[in-house]
């Protein structure tokens, strides 16, 4: 019996070329104290939730870590059905430089850009 090569699952989340390169900046400055970026959502601001993202030691037992182009990526676990998708962009502007999330669940944002409205996405079956 011949056995199919398992299809390798869909990336909860994406780097973009810039994100990649910054994160990859940002870990060596860290001199090895970081492995990666933990990814969330918290809920508050005018929109009802924000997006998080912090330096990570090491992944949490439930976290779901995702690699591309050379960075671990550590999703919470409450996170991940509404990143399921997104696209995390390093973007320089006239005042400054941020990380953004090009997100397909979102549904809104508010107008200072800090907080978004997302659904979840379907969970497959």
């Amino acid at each position: 019996m011949e056995t199919k090569p398992r299809r390798e699952r869909p990336k909860a989340v994406r780097l973009s070329d810039a994100a990649a390169a910054r994160i990859r900046e940002i870990m060596e400055n860290a001199e090895g104290k970081y492995q990666g970026v933990r990814v969330g959502v918290t809920n508050g601001g005018c929109a009802g939730m924000s997006y998080t993202m912090d330096c990570a030691e090491a992944a949490t037992p439930l976290d779901e870590v995702v690699e591309d182009k050379g960075v671990k990526i550590f999703i919470e676990p409450k996170a991940i059905l509404f990143l399921i998708g997104t696209e995390m962009d390093f973007v320089r502007e006239k005042m400054g430089a941020r990380f953004v999330f090009n997100n397909p669940n979102q549904t809104a944002a508010c107008g200072c850009g800090e907080s978004v409205s997302i659904t979840p996405a379907e969970a497959e079956t």
